[in-house]
């Protein structure tokens, strides 16, 4: 993820033809990062995650809420008892009736209707606990979003640069092709009227060759930058047209920028990993002590069966509607406790795993600190080499330039052979490439810092 974040390539791509750029409309950095930020598809798989976790937390206050239950049911069925010891394990039927001489297969309806409310009012904390740890993951998934936003606004504005770097360095190899094919027609002229070699006459059409190679070689690596940033945009159209304001001038401020990593999203992100850790471990340690309950339960029944059933085995009804009819209630309000003691021992081990988990999610804090800190000093010495060539740019371009001049000019009055005027026209080449790539490294030097810091405003301010 980190290494992502840092990645600045410096690549060199073609630009868009001229009469696409008449047509198509200027995408500056900004609108390309805020459309990055809109269509990304982590960056909305990362929204959704903080919906979830915000929902969670409301669920979490409701489970603090007490449980309230209505029950009816309506049966048929006989009464028979028998004397003996039981066990509440489950599958077995509550049929009320007094131990007779014999069984009786009387039968009749019977209802029970029920309302129970149970409200775990104190549990050293555990409620409060659950909650804590439901905001923990909401903080945790908001650093989330936010350093996941961050690192693609770096990934954007990385790959916007390498496409405008690009584009600029396909006219000087245009300008390359113009020079060659100029070369070439003085050379084709010369050796027509026997003044030259035909060598000369073939290496220039070579050197016309290689031009328009180079240049279909930088078209090719242009579609390939540029289905890199469409992809990052979250776009399919891969025609951009791009803001030309980082070629034409240095950043405003290279010297006076923050080299702080305190607040860098990043950090923030393992901040709350680690926080969200410590809060489980509270959780956990709570779920070993006791629960104390208040409960209350109002209960109506009815049955077909007449009290003096005991000593009189016809006092009985089917029908329906006096069977379900309740003539009886009763109500009960209690408090009460449970503590399953064995549970100190499991808790425990579930404290004591969420503690390392603990410590590993702080040595990965302090590693991702450490690379950080390593990219600022990185960021830092690239802007400075940055600068010197920057500084000597100019002066590549000015020399090359007159050395092209020169000999071409001998050339063309016999003093000077093929041979010397393409090693010229090369080193002239070299030179543009150069002082396009200078300013841009500029830029991008910028960008690297403004990753380190985790202040990308650092760069779009400038």
């Amino acid at each position: 993820m980190l290494n992502r974040c840092f990645s600045i390539l410096f690549l060199t791509v073609a630009i868009i033809p001229a009469s696409q750029k008449l047509s198509a409309q200027v995408l500056s950095l900004n609108d390309a990062v805020e459309t990055a930020l809109s269509n990304y598809a982590s960056i909305k798989a990362k929204n959704n995650y903080l919906s979830a976790s915000k929902a969670t937390v409301q669920q979490s206050k409701k489970e603090y809420l007490p449980n309230f239950n209505l029950s009816a049911q309506q049966d048929f069925g006989t009464i028979n008892g028998q004397n003996g010891p039981l066990y509440g394990l489950g599958l077995s039927v509550a049929s009320s009736g007094l131990p007779l001489p014999k069984q009786n297969w009387n039968s009749a309806f019977g209802a029970l209707y029920l309302t129970n409310v149970n409200w775990d009012f104190f549990a050293f904390g555990r409620a409060r606990e659950r909650i804590q740890v439901s905001e923990s993951i909401v903080t945790r998934d908001q650093s989330d979003l936010e350093q996941e936003q961050f690192q693609h606004s770096v990934r954007v504005a990385g790959a916007y640069l390498n496409l405008l770097v690009a584009q600029r360095l396909t006219k000087s190899w245009e300008n390359n092709l113009e020079r060659a094919s100029a070369l070439k027609s003085v050379v084709v002229t010369r050796a027509k009227n026997g003044l030259i070699p035909g060598v000369d006459s073939s290496l220039a059409n070579a050197e016309v060759s290689n031009a328009k190679i180079s240049i279909t070689q930088a078209r090719d690596f242009e579609q390939e930058q540029a289905n890199n940033l469409a992809r990052l945009m979250g776009t399919t159209n891969q025609q951009f047209v791009l803001d030309t304001l980082f070629i034409t001038r240095i950043p405003g401020s290279l010297s006076d920028t923050v080299s702080k990593t305190e607040g860098h999203p990043l950090l923030k992100y393992y901040s709350n990993r680690i926080a969200v850790s410590d809060r489980q471990a509270k959780y956990y340690h709570t779920l070993g002590m006791p629960t104390f309950s208040l409960f209350g339960v109002f209960q109506g029944r009815g049955a077909g069966f007449s009290s003096t059933y005991a000593t009189d085995q016809h006092a009985y009804t089917q029908s329906y509607f006096e069977g379900i009819k309740p003539v009886r209630a009763n109500y009960l309000l209690g408090i009460g406790a449970t503590w399953n003691m064995t549970s100190i021992l499991r808790t425990k081990q579930q404290v004591a795993a969420q503690t390392f988990v603990s410590n590993a999610l702080k040595e990965e804090f302090n590693l991702v600190d450490q690379q950080i800190r390593n990219q600022l000093l990185l960021s830092e010495n690239k802007i400075r080499n940055a600068v010197s060539n920057f500084q000597e740019a100019p002066v590549q371009v000015k020399s090359a330039s007159d050395a092209y001049l020169q000999k071409s000019v001998l050339y063309k009055n016999g003093l000077s052979n093929i041979v010397d005027v393409t090693q010229a026209l090369y080193i002239l080449v070299r030179a543009e490439t150069n002082r396009d790539v200078a300013l841009s490294n500029l830029w991008q030097a910028l960008l690297l810092k403004a990753a380190a810091t985790g202040d990308f405003n650092l760069f779009l301010n400038q």
